[in-house]
């Protein structure tokens, strides 16, 4: 241990897989902050938390699971010429699910969420809310822990990089959480940006790779479109309420 500590390598490995734990971890952090965004206030931060930890300990557990994750690339099955593994079955179903939940929650956004009235009825949602959390967090988990293995050899220096990332996403999720809670049009560009991401899954259980690269930019792009639209509506509504004002006068 004393020896990584001292070793300028590890210190690069540690910084880099940090950082890219954090990029990866992007998707992450919006299908949380949209899915606890319909629980109560009071129950989002325990939620958001809980997510994220539950994404902690997967990402660890697969860590220390490397021997099974080199067999959960073994072909179980052929149809035709193409081979389909566990990790591609894992792929296929948390891509469809991300696409269907996506799909969903923008129907939910247009049409305007329900209120829930019973206590009963808000500590079921805050339990399924949770278990959808942790099926998507092994989908999640799985490119960031194949990235984490590709680019460290030393287990305590991958842990770490994903323990910092983790509790980086924990301190900016809330705040992203509101921005995208407080903006309609960006919360249906999250929920696009997910839809792109279930796709890009369901793509690569199909062996059809589609860079995350080319996504992040798309929505990137997208993102900063909307932050022009955003800055140009305020100016508009600022000159609009000038007259009144001076009317009012």
């Amino acid at each position: 241990m004393i020896e990584l500590l001292a070793d300028p390598q590890s210190w690069l490995a540690f910084l880099t897989l940090s950082l890219l734990e954090i990029v990866l971890g992007l998707d992450n952090i919006i299908f949380i902050s949209i899915l606890v965004s319909r629980l109560p206030a009071q129950r989002q931060g325990q939620a958001r938390v809980s997510g994220l930890a539950l994404a902690m300990l997967t990402r660890i557990a697969l860590l220390f699971s490397i021997v099974w994750l080199t067999r959960l690339v073994r072909p179980l099955f052929h149809i035709g010429e193409q081979g389909f593994s566990g990790r591609d079955l894992i792929l296929l179903a948390g891509g469809l699910f991300l696409l269907g939940k996506s799909v969903l929650e923008i129907h939910g956004t247009l049409e305007g969420a329900r209120e829930v009235s019973t206590r009963r009825r808000i500590y079921a949602n805050f339990t399924i809310t949770v278990l959808q959390i942790g099926l998507l967090d092994v989908v999640f988990s799985l490119d960031s822990v194949f990235t984490a293995v590709g680019l460290a050899k030393d287990l305590p220096i991958m842990v770490a990089a994903i323990v910092v990332a983790i509790v980086v996403m924990m301190l900016v999720a809330g705040r992203l959480g509101l921005f995208i809670e407080h903006h309609p049009t960006i919360k249906v560009l999250a929920l696009a940006f997910l839809i792109l991401i279930g796709v890009a899954l369901v793509g690569s259980g199909l062996h059809f790779e589609i860079p995350k690269g080319y996504l992040y930019f798309a929505m990137a792009f997208a993102i900063g479109v909307e932050m022009v639209n955003l800055r140009l509506r305020r100016l508009l509504d600022a000159r609009r309420s000038k007259p009144g004002e001076e009317e009012g006068g």
